[in-house]
């Protein structure tokens, strides 16, 4: 499994998602945006999936070593973007390649998961409802948020919602 973690408070759940993805026996590689690391640490990640932690294209300034945004995208079984913030939905849907993220998912022929997270007005708006139709559209799985409390205080939908359940169900 590739994980993906974008910017949002959410993201702490990215630590709960690849200790389940590891029980239940994946092999995990996390990817993350500069503004996840607001959130998590790539320590936490790296310690719970075993694996280093790619953000850059550049892995060692001095050596000119690089991390293969192509390899990692073929390494994939699937890949999944928990969370996906509206921002990242919108990247995705635009083919913006301008990050070591975005390029792997460009990079990625497996079957990309994505899990939205954002406050409830941000979920119904317009522009993030059409996104997210045009993701369905191209074949991605999108996992509906669930209705709860959000970060702002509000009630509603935008929780996400992804758990090991979800990929499985893929399967079938």
């Amino acid at each position: 499994v590739l994980l993906a973690i974008t910017g949002s408070i959410a993201a702490y759940k990215s630590a709960f998602l690849i200790r389940e993805f590891i029980k239940n026996g994946a092999f995990v590689k996390v990817i993350v945006t500069e503004s996840a690391l607001q959130f998590v640490t790539t320590v936490t990640l790296s310690t719970l999936s075993k694996n280093p932690v790619y953000k850059d294209f550049i892995k060692d300034d001095n050596t000119g070593e690089w991390n293969n945004h192509v390899d990692l995208g073929s390494w994939a079984d699937l890949m999944v973007i928990a969370p996906a913030t509206a921002n990242t939905i919108s990247n995705l849907v635009s083919g913006r390649a301008n990050s070591f993220f975005l390029s792997t998912f460009l990079s990625c022929n497996a079957p990309v998961f994505v899990a939205p997270a954002m406050d409830l007005d941000m979920f119904k708006n317009k522009s993030t409802q059409t996104n997210i139709q045009l993701l369905i559209d191209r074949s991605l799985n999108v996992i509906e948020p669930k209705e709860g409390e959000l970060a702002s205080g509000l009630e509603g939908k935008g929780r996400m919602a992804v758990s090991y359940t979800h990929l499985r169900a893929h399967e079938t």
